[in-house]
């Protein structure tokens, strides 16, 4: 029978519940939009066959209905003008009918039920195929704001080692600062040093009395 044989797998399929328990969404939602896609085609594609057939079957269960009730009118007019034979012949014919009514009815209400089943796979999957539009809408939204967010950590990020660099330079050249006044201090003192053990030994050898 074609898509109708796939109804109720169509019909219970639950867009939200497969979106929130897939690992990758993105692949998912291209995966079911070819499926949805294609199951649509094909009922679209058997939709008019069914409605055809759905016709055909009303117009002969219409077509059995208006012979029962011509046969019911012929077998009451022939009682009036006393031929009770044909009367006879036309209640047989017309139960005849009546046992054929029921398997037209039957198949009129099969037709009916699948033309209404075809709509009703049509109106799920537009609707599922809407749904997975939207998330796929909502989805690459969410994957822009994601890679923008990236990109400001990766600045971030960069700003932060050059920071953190020119921070180690600073400090590098501080304590290079440091070093060298205190090397200079320490040369100056022994200059100093130097000078006075000089004035003392002047001193020393302008007074050679206090030489003994």
């Amino acid at each position: 029978m074609g898509i109708l044989s796939r109804f109720k797998d169509i019909m219970r399929v639950n867009m939200n519940s497969i979106m929130d328990r897939v690992e990758d969404p993105e692949k998912t939602i291209d995966e079911y939009m070819r499926s949805l896609n294609s199951d649509l085609g094909k009922v679209k594609a058997e939709t008019a066959s069914v409605l055809a057939n759905e016709q055909r079957a009303k117009n002969a269960l219409d077509e059995c209905n208006s012979e029962i009730r011509k046969l019911q009118r012929y077998a009451e007019k022939s009682v009036e003008a006393g031929n009770e034979d044909d009367a006879r012949k036309f209640l047989e014919k017309k139960v005849k009918l009546a046992e054929k009514l029921s398997e037209l009815q039957a198949a009129y209400d099969q037709a009916s039920s699948n033309a209404a089943s075809m709509k009703q796979m049509q109106d799920k999957l537009v609707s599922d195929i809407s749904q997975l539009e939207a998330r796929h809408v909502e989805l690459k939204g969410k994957l822009a704001a994601a890679k923008v967010q990236q990109g400001l950590n990766s600045s971030g990020s960069a700003a932060g080692a050059v920071s953190s660099s020119f921070s180690a330079m600073e400090e590098k050249a501080n304590d290079a600062l440091n070093e060298a006044m205190a090397l200079a201090e320490l040369r100056a003192g022994a200059k100093e040093d130097d000078l006075d053990t000089l004035i003392a030994q002047l001193e020393k050898d302008s007074n050679p009395t206090e030489k003994d």
